[in-house]
C-alpha cells in the first residue's frame, strides 16, 4: 500500500466533505438529534399514570385512602367519576389507564375490622404500562392494609409482631433506577451504527452516478488504497460524533462514566470502523445514492434498535430471535457501553466484546475489498 496515493485519496475525500457543509452539518447534528429524541422520548419509567376514581362511600376514610394514590408520583388524577358509566368513558377514551372504585360500605367494614374489596380496573391495551400500574396500585393498597391491621391490633392492646422475614434491598450501579442511565450508553451504539453506515453509504455510489469512477479506475491507486483513503475522512467525522454523543450524555443527561473514558472511545472506534466499512459495502453493491441510503438505514437502525438489547431485553425474546441477536454487532457494543458507564468494568471483563467487535470490523473491511475488486474487474 502506497502511503502517498492513500493520502491523496483521503485528501480528495476530505475536500469533498468540506465542500458540502450541509451534509457535514447533518452528519454532526444527527447524533445530537438522536440523543435528544431518544433520551427524552424513550423512557422506561412509568409515572403519572392517568387515574380515575369512583368513591361510592364518600367518607373521610375513603377520601384518605384515595389520597394515597392522588399524592403518589406514580399516579395523576384525571377524573373524579360520579357514576360507573363515567369510569367506562374515561377508560374508553384513554383519559384514564387505571380506575379505582370504592364500595359504599368501605368505612363501616374497615371500622368493624372486616375485609373490604376496592375494585381496580386497568386498561390492558398497553400491557407494560398496565402491569406496572397494577403493581403500583397493589403495593399502595398492601401498605395501607398493613397499617390498618397494625392500628386495629394496637387498639386491642396487642403488640404488633415484627415481620418474620424482611427483604433488605440494595440497588447497585443505578441506585435511583433512572432509565436514562440505561438508555444513554446504548444510544452511543445506536448513533455510531446509523451514522457510520450513512456516512459511507454514498461514497462509491456517488462516484458511479457522477461518472468519476472510471477516472479512479484508470489511476494506479489500488483497491485497498482507495477504500482506506475514502474511509479515513469519515472516520474522523464519526469520531467527532462519538465525542458529541459522549459529551451530551454526561453534560445534558447527567449520566456518569464510572469506567475508563479511553475504553469508551476505544470500543466505539473499533465499532465505527466496521460500521463505515458496512456502509461502503452497501455503496458498492447498490451504485445508487438513493438506494444506498435506504438500504444502509434498514440494515443498521432496525437491527440495532430491535435486536441489540438497546430497547428490548434479549432474554425475553423467543429462542430463534435470541440466536439471531448474536449476528448483530451492536449487541456487543451496547453491552460494553453499559458495563463501562454503569459498572466501571475494564478491559479484562470486556475482552470478548472487543474481540467480537474487531472481528466485525475485519469482516466488513474484507468484504468491502472483495466486493470492490469485483466491481473493478
Amino acid at each position: 500500500m502506497n502511503l502517498m496515493r492513500l493520502l491523496a485519496v483521503a485528501r480528495k475525500e476530505f475536500l469533498h466533505v468540506l465542500r458540502d457543509p450541509t451534509s457535514l452539518g447533518l452528519a454532526l447534528a444527527i447524533p445530537a438529534m438522536l440523543l435528544v429524541l431518544f433520551g427524552y422520548a424513550l423512557r422506561m419509567d412509568v409515572e403519572n399514570v392517568p387515574l380515575a376514581v369512583l368513591d361510592h362511600s364518600r367518607t373521610r376514610r375513603s377520601r384518605d385512602f384515595l389520597a394515597l394514590y392522588e399524592s403518589s408520583r406514580y399516579f395523576s388524577l384525571t377524573r373524579r367519576a360520579r357514576t360507573y358509566r363515567e369510569v367506562e368513558d374515561a377508560l374508553d377514551t384513554g383519559e384514564a389507564v387505571l380506575a379505582l372504585v370504592v364500595p359504599a360500605d368501605f368505612e363501616s367494614r374497615i371500622a368493624r375490622g372486616r375485609d373490604c374489596e376496592v375494585q381496580a380496573i386497568v386498561d390492558g391495551s398497553e400491557p407494560n404500562i398496565a402491569g406496572l400500574a397494577l403493581a403500583y396500585a397493589q403495593a399502595t393498597a398492601a401498605t395501607e392494609s398493613v397499617r390498618l391491621a397494625e392500628r386495629a391490633l394496637a387498639r386491642r392492646g396487642v403488640r404488633v409482631p415484627s415481620p418474620p422475614l424482611e427483604l433488605a434491598t440494595r440497588v447497585w450501579f443505578n441506585p435511583d433506577l433512572e432509565s436514562k442511565d440505561f438508555i444513554v450508553p446504548g444510544l452511543v451504539a445506536l448513533v455510531m451504527m446509523v451514522v457510520g453506515a450513512l456516512l459511507t453509504s454514498l461514497t462509491v455510489a456517488r462516484e458511479w452516478e457522477r461518472g468519476t469512477m472510471e477516472q479512479l479506475i484508470s489511476t494506479p491507486v489500488s483497491a485497498r488504497e482507495l477504500i482506506a483513503g475514502k474511509l479515513i475522512p469519515y472516520f474522523v467525522v464519526g469520531s467527532l460524533d462519538v465525542v458529541i454523543a459522549v459529551a451530551m450524555g454526561s453534560l445534558v443527561f447527567g449520566v456518569p462514566i464510572r469506567g475508563s473514558v479511553f475504553l469508551v472511545f476505544a470500543y466505539t472506534s473499533v465499532f465505527l470502523v466496521g460500521a463505515l466499512a458496512l456502509g461502503f459495502v452497501v455503496s458498492v453493491v447498490t451504485r445508487s445514492q438513493l438506494l444506498a441510503n435506504q438500504l444502509a438505514f434498514i440494515t443498521t437502525l432496525l437491527p440495532t434498535f430491535l435486536l441489540s438489547g438497546f430497547a428490548f431485553p434479549i432474554s425475553n425474546m423467543p429462542g430463534p430471535v435470541r440466536l439471531a441477536t448474536y449476528l448483530v454487532p451492536a449487541r456487543y457494543l451496547v453491552f460494553a457501553m453499559r458495563a463501562i458507564y454503569a459498572k466501571g468494568l475494564g478491559l479484562g471483563a470486556l475482552a470478548l466484546e472487543l474481540v467480537l467487535l474487531s472481528a466485525f470490523a475485519i469482516a466488513m473491511l474484507t468484504l468491502a475489498m472483495g466486493r470492490f475488486v469485483k466491481r473493478l474487474s
